[in-house]
Formats: C-alpha cells, structure tokens, sequence
C-alpha cells in the first residue's frame, strides 16, 4: 500500500488503500486495478506527473539553466516557467486521457499561454492562463518540439548537438552512451582570431578526427544535429547564430538516412517496442525507487508485449507495474538467509 501511494501519489496510503489493504484484498488483479484508478483520479496524483515528468524528462534542470542574455534577450523567467507547464500539461493529457503513450512522441497538439504561443508563432492565443491548441507544423509534434526539452539539452550561449543527442539515446532509446574517458580532451577547439566561423557539424567533425572520440559521436550527432532546427531557446531557425545555413541531414547507425527532426521522429517510432520499454524502464525504476537489474528485464519485456495488444495505453503500463513481481515484493539481500 506505501509503495503504490508513494508511486502514484508522492504520499502516505489514504484511509481506503490501508483498509483495502488490512483486509489484504490489495493483491486481487480487480481490486489492485481499481485502486490504481481510484489514486489517479485523485487531485494528489498531480504529484506524479510533476515528479516523474521531472526526472525522466530533465524538467528539474530548468531552473539552473541560463541562456546568454545578449544572444537572447527576449528569454525570461516567464518563459522558463511556461515551457515547464507545458511539458507538464502535455504529459499529464495523454495519462489521463489514457491515450498510446507513443502520442508523447507523436501528438499534434500542445498547451501554451499567450507568452509561449508568440514564442512559438502561434497566433490567437491571449492570456497567461494555458490552452489546448492544435499544431499544424508538424516539426512542434510532440516531446522533441517542446521547449523545455531543447532548452534543458543546450549550452547558456549554443545548442549542443552532443547533450540533445544523448539525451534521446537515454530516454528516448534507452542506449545511453559511455562516459567519456577521464582524460580525454572533450572541448571543442576555439580557431584563432580573424579565422572564418565554423558551423557546429564542422566543428564536430573536426572533434570526431580523434578515434577514440569518433566511436560514441557518430552515434549521438546524427540524432543532435537532426534538432539544430531549434535554437537554445527551442525558437526555430534556417541559420546558426553566426548566419550560417544549417544543414540538418544526416545517416543514423542503422543506416536510415534524416533529413531534420521529423524524419528523426519518424525513425524513433518505426520501432516502438524500443520508445515504450524505455519509458517502461524510467517508470519501473522511479516506482521501486532502485536502478534495474538483469533479473527485472524478463518482467519489463512483459509489460511491454501486454500493453503492445492495448495499443501501448498509459495505464496499462502503469497496471503492469504495480502487478509485477519486482513492485509487489521485496528482493532479498544478497548473502542474506532471510
């Protein structure tokens, strides 16, 4: 009962989940189910999207991110604040509608106020009180065209292709990349004074000359570079800060070749059992409050084929959690007889 409260509900068991509980009717599939829906409906499980949302989609680096005044001056805190909500609101919408937790990757809708819809160029939107809007350009569609994401995976004065493409290795494709070697050189080399300005992906490519470097940037860049579209501040752009034309095309490991950020999503979602096991896996991990083992794939791959027959509906992830072994049980110390 603490474990499903804490997990849905950032707080202690309500009087009805301990009775159900007392009676020790919590592990009947009905009554587990109709609990689970009981605490999502509750006004408390707001906490969830808050937290969850926030640690899996790097929300909480906001507040420590500062973009450069002088090359965007037209960022506030305001701003900050809005882009946050709207990852929220956005997430919140395909729970509680229940719908594909694929809409994440692919939804042609947003929620903004009227700071952040003049951010975005969208038009008719007045007030500071936020709204469903529909997009009709389809590079905002879902997480990859939010704000908060660009922002959160971007240097105070560049984008960084690097950050956004590990960032979607991690959460998105659930292949993180190995850290860097400790005595490894990763900064990018500055050019002499009067030399001509290099684009991002020259200087990348330049930085990739060293083998050792090559090996886990020829995973990562394609995937950045794909997003340099967005600015620092998610603003969309055809030229980078030093009115270069961006080139945006690349070829992933698998050899399909991307053209921008939606042919990148497109990509991703080709294969989506490898999206829905990745957020399976952030959930499972901040559920249990403990990283993942060997032992817990079999269980996750479970979760992923049930949901895959309900068209990957949010909370048929979230029953398969709570009903698993791993969040049901307490796994025993190693060397311990107990």
């Amino acid at each position: 009962a603490p474990r499903l409260s804490f997990f849905l509900c950032s707080n202690i068991p309500d009087e009805e989940l301990l009775r159900v509980a007392g009676e020790g009717r919590l592990r009947e599939p009905t009554v587990l189910r109709g609990q689970m829906s009981r605490m999502l409906a509750d006004p408390r499980s707001t906490a969830f999207v808050s937290n969850f949302a926030g640690q899996w989609l790097h929300l909480r680096n906001l507040r420590g991110i500062i973009p450069n005044s002088d090359l965007f001056p037209d960022f506030d805190d305001n701003l900050r604040q809005a882009f946050q909500r709207e990852a929220e609101l956005f997430f919140e919408s395909v729970l509680r509608e229940n719908r594909s937790v694929l809409d994440l990757m692919t939804a042609d809708y947003t929620f903004v106020n009227e700071r952040l819809a003049r951010h975005y160029g969208l038009h008719d939107v007045f007030g500071s009180g936020f709204r469903r809007v529909s997009l009709k350009d389809p590079a905002r569609h879902g997480l990859l065209g939010k704000g908060a994401i660009l922002l959160a995976t971007s240097h105070p004065t560049t984008t960084s292709p690097v950050l956004r493409g590990k960032w979607v290795l991690e959460n998105i494709i659930g292949t993180p990349p190995p850290a860097p070697p400790a005595n490894l050189d990763t900064a990018l080399k500055t050019d002499p004074p009067g030399s001509a300005p290099l684009t991002m992906r020259a200087q990348m490519e330049r930085h990739r000359t060293n083998p050792v470097c090559a090996s886990c940037h020829q995973t990562m860049d394609p995937i950045g570079f794909a997003l340099e579209n967005f600015d620092v501040v998610g603003k969309w752009r055809t030229e980078d800060q030093a009115g270069l034309l961006l080139d945006t095309s690349d070829v992933l490991t698998d050899g399909r070749t991307i053209g921008g950020v939606v042919s990148l999503r497109q990509a991703l979602v080709r294969r989506p059992d490898v999206f829905v096991q990745t957020l399976t896996e952030k959930l499972l991990v901040y559920a249990l409050g403990r990283g993942l083992t060997a032992e817990d794939m079999p269980v996750v791959r479970k979760i992923v084929r049930e949901a895959g027959q309900q068209q990957y509906r949010f909370t048929v992830l979230l029953q398969g959690i709570v009903a698993s072994a791993p969040f049901q049980m307490r796994l025993k110390a190693a060397g311990s007889s107990q």
